[in-house]
């Protein structure tokens, strides 16, 4: 509120300046002008004569000044300067994660959730973390399986060098070497095949005993993380295809950005990026460009940008909007003095004119423009419509120049 009311009060005090400057010709009393009455009459020879002889009339929403009102109010000339300036290009995100950042948690088999621990979206747990028991009366029937498997096994082995003692002294049958010889090699596939699959399950084969048989093994946390969706209950039943919870690590947190076609050639990896997350706070963070995609996405006419990002960093929340400045190190642009810029609500103008003009009065004309990085007094300037042939910006004085045509709105109004 403080700015609009320093606004109103500078244009009122240009427009006080205008009409000091028009009135500004010796107006006596032997001019000609009356001025007790209410019209003024103006005389042929000031080329205002209201019957229409001689008058010249300016369209709705001109801007005129004489050159005596430029000179008063110093308005000074001028074009682009090509300066090298910090200007950036705009993106905007999510931060993101490499695919071996995220890991879902699955049943290693068919079975019921039991003693599901009491985690929720958010926990962070750590690796080897026991977050269930899935349960299965099958399980006790595989470890039977390799129990007997194993006792056969040994039997037959010793069956096998009692035979091969016999035939060696000639007081065995060759044939019954040769049987058992198949039976132990068929049964030590059969026990290493259940003993992978009893160890794929966590289950130790090497401590199994007729003991120790167990009817559920537990879901432990593959990696160090945070939980971002849980999809398991108590007394669920559940298949190894099922994701029961997906857990992401954010060491390797990084940016994922989309830049437009236009931009792409401007984007150099290890160029500086700040950016803010609007749901977190107005917080600037810190990276840089590390890898620019490949692949150009003719939907939206975008390139991927992955950046990585300073120590400082915000909160994760997956797919979370951010928005982003990649900044264009000591580019060469066109910038105007800042004062040669006028900001009218969402839109941005400069005035150009014909300074050469060898007529009384100027016209001068506002281009609406693009406005970039200030650095140093100047601002960074991308036209919209071409300028003319011959016309000259306004880089000094613009304020004067833009007081004047909200004066003509006025007078118009009336």
């Amino acid at each position: 509120m403080k700015y609009i009311n320093q606004s109103f009060l500078y244009v009122c005090s240009v427009l006080m300046i205008l009409l000091l400057v028009a009135c500004s010709h010796d107006h006596t009393e032997e001019d000609g002008h009356n001025h007790d009455s209410e019209t003024v009459a103006h005389s042929e020879e000031d080329g205002h004569g209201h019957e229409g002889e001689g008058e010249e009339e300016h369209e709705e929403g001109e801007i005129h000044l004489s050159k005596e009102q430029v000179e008063t109010m110093n308005i000074q000339f001028g074009d682009f300067s090509k300066i090298k300036i910090n200007d950036y290009i705009k993106a905007t995100g999510t931060l993101g994660l490499p695919p071996n950042a995220l890991t879902s948690v699955s049943a290693k088999a068919n079975g019921f959730i039991q003693n599901s621990k009491k985690y929720v979206e958010g926990s962070y747990v750590k690796k080897g973390a026991l977050m269930a028991y899935l349960e299965n009366p099958d399980f006790i029937q595989q470890q039977q399986a390799y129990l007997e498997v194993a006792a056969e096994l040994v039997y037959d082995r010793q069956e096998l060098s009692r035979q091969q003692t016999l035939l060696a002294a000639e007081a065995g049958v060759e044939r019954n070497v040769q049987k058992l010889a198949a039976e132990v090699a068929m049964k030590t596939a059969t026990s290493k095949g259940i003993a992978k699959q009893l160890s794929y399950l966590g289950i130790n084969v090497n401590d199994l005993t007729t003991e120790n048989i167990i009817q559920r093994i537990p879901i432990y946390a593959p990696m160090s993380g945070y939980i971002t969706s849980i999809k398991m209950h108590n007394g669920m039943y559940v298949t190894p295809d099922l994701e029961l919870m997906e857990i992401v690590d954010e060491n390797h947190l990084h940016l994922e950005l989309d830049i437009f076609e236009k931009d792409i050639a401007n984007i150099k990896e290890e160029q500086r990026i700040s950016y803010t997350v609007p749901a977190l706070g107005n917080t600037v963070y810190e990276g840089e460009v590390h890898i620019i995609g490949k692949e150009f996405n003719t939907e939206n006419k975008t390139v991927r940008i992955h950046g990585h990002l300073e120590k400082e960093r915000p909160k994760f929340i997956k797919d979370l909007f951010l928005e982003a400045k990649i900044w264009l190190t000591d580019q060469t642009v066109n910038a105007l003095p800042e004062g040669a810029i006028i900001k009218d609500g969402a839109s941005s103008y400069i005035y150009i004119t014909n300074s050469q003009s060898t007529e009384e009065e100027l016209k001068f004309e506002a281009v609406r423009v693009i406005v970039g990085t200030t650095d140093n007094g100047f601002t960074s300037v991308k036209l919209i419509d071409a300028i003319p042939e011959g016309m000259n910006i306004v880089t000094e004085g613009a304020y004067y120049v833009y007081a004047q045509s909200k004066a003509g709105e006025l007078e118009y109004e009336h």
